[in-house]
């Protein structure tokens, strides 16, 4: 089991480079080639559009072994990367939208795919700690990467980064054969294949997944619309010049780096509902921090926040893991991917819009809506048909089961 743990960190610390070193240059790339910073925020929108497919592209995952599946992807995207090779001028700009979009569909399918292989290679006790230690991993990355392929990008030029960023996948492929898998999950029945109605349904149907799916989803859209207020806070509230928002990602990248180090015990001992609740608020209260019109408690703010986005998402990554059915795992966890972070593409825009008031009421309302997103689970407790916790019901099919030798 310690070594499958220490595999998925090692998966999470070479995706997470590759991915957040190309996912920057790939924009800068663009601005070069075409001039239009328009252009170049579309690559983002191209990487997060195939999250809305969650659904049917996890049921894809029930159909298939999941395994071979997640490296075939993975060998995939480093084809396509590959294929920056022939960028040379304007003329191939469509290559860089391409190869956004492919990530953005292996993004998809391999975290739900991974999602569904770590109960098959773990024991229940050890995916709080290590969905954490991954989380700690991917926001380590994204300190790291991102200086690194501009860097590379500034010396060597786009294929330097491309050849790179490709090298992670084949690697990441050979993790995932390295894996030993202690239970196989069950093929799905034909009936029970469906893709957005069948992870829904799993989803609602049970408080111990409803909930934390549902205020990780709150969060991360909250975190999404108060982007533009922290910017509106920096440079009109603070009179700072913008380049302090890079201290402020950085603050908010150690709160996060600390947080999944930690969330692991705090699931172990008071469970998934607990851990997402507490990640909310926490992230509510990093909000009301940086309204303050005092530049150490925006920094203090974003360490705050930073500790309560990935203990929600954790959580609800968790709760998906433990309280689904593992014949259903894929869909359910490409619906939870959905639910998660398809609201953000709405979230930033109407937070873009709401700064005309100021930075002050977009960060108050962000808080307000985290915690009464908290405040409506609390009072929905064992309302549900199924809870999923000590005294309620959990569905009657087995996580795993073992694999024949």
């Amino acid at each position: 089991m310690r070594r499958n743990a220490g595999l998925f960190v090692a998966i999470s610390l070479l995706s997470g480079f590759g991915s957040s070193a190309m996912s920057l240059v790939a924009g800068i790339w663009i601005l070069d080639l075409t001039g239009s910073t328009g252009l170049a925020a579309l690559a983002g929108l191209c990487v997060y559009a195939p999250v809305l497919a969650g659904p049917w592209l996890g049921a894809l995952l029930d159909r298939a072994p999941r395994r071979p599946l997640v490296v075939a992807v993975n060998l995939a995207l480093a084809g396509v990367l590959l294929s920056l090779l022939a960028v040379r001028g304007p003329g191939q700009t469509w290559l860089l939208f391409a190869v956004s979009c492919a990530y953005g569909l292996s993004y998809v399918l391999i975290d739900a795919g991974e999602t569904a292989l770590l109960p098959a290679a773990l024991s229940p006790a050890e995916l709080g700690d290590v969905n954490g230690w991954r989380s700690s991993a991917q926001e380590g990355m994204k300190l790291v990467a991102p200086a690194a392929g501009a860097g590379l990008y500034g010396w060597h030029g786009g294929h330097a980064v491309a050849v790179l960023s490709a090298a992670m996948p084949v690697l990441v492929a050979a993790l995932y054969l390295a894996v030993r898998l202690v239970h196989t999950p069950p093929r799905p029945p034909a009936h029970e294949r469906g893709g957005l109605r069948a992870g829904l349904s799993v989803l609602a149907g049970q408080r111990a997944t409803r909930v934390p799916v549902a205020l990780a989803a709150v969060s991360i859209a909250m975190s999404g619309f108060s982007t533009a207020a922290v910017y509106a806070m920096v440079v009109t509230e603070l009179a700072l010049p913008a380049t302090f928002l890079g201290v402020l990602v950085s603050a908010q990248g150690a709160g996060s780096l600390a947080g999944g180090l930690i969330v692991g015990r705090l699931i172990a001992r008071r469970g998934p509902v607990a851990a997402a609740v507490a990640g909310a608020v926490l992230f509510a209260a990093g909000c009301l921090a940086r309204c303050l019109p005092w530049w150490p408690g925006t920094v203090v703010g974003s360490v705050v926040a930073g500790v309560g986005l990935p203990w929600a998402l954790v959580a609800a990554v968790t709760a998906v893991q433990t309280h689904t059915p593992a014949a259903m795992l894929g869909r359910v966890a490409g619906t939870a991917t959905t639910a998660m972070f398809g609201p953000i593409a709405v979230a930033i825009p109407l937070g873009s819009a709401a700064v005309h008031l100021g930075g002050q009421p977009p960060l108050v309302a962000a808080a307000v809506i985290c915690l009464l997103s908290v405040l409506l689970a609390h009072r929905g407790r064992g309302t549900g048909r199924q809870s999923g916790e000590p005294g309620g019901t959990v569905p009657d099919e087995p996580a795993v089961r073992p694999v024949a030798s």
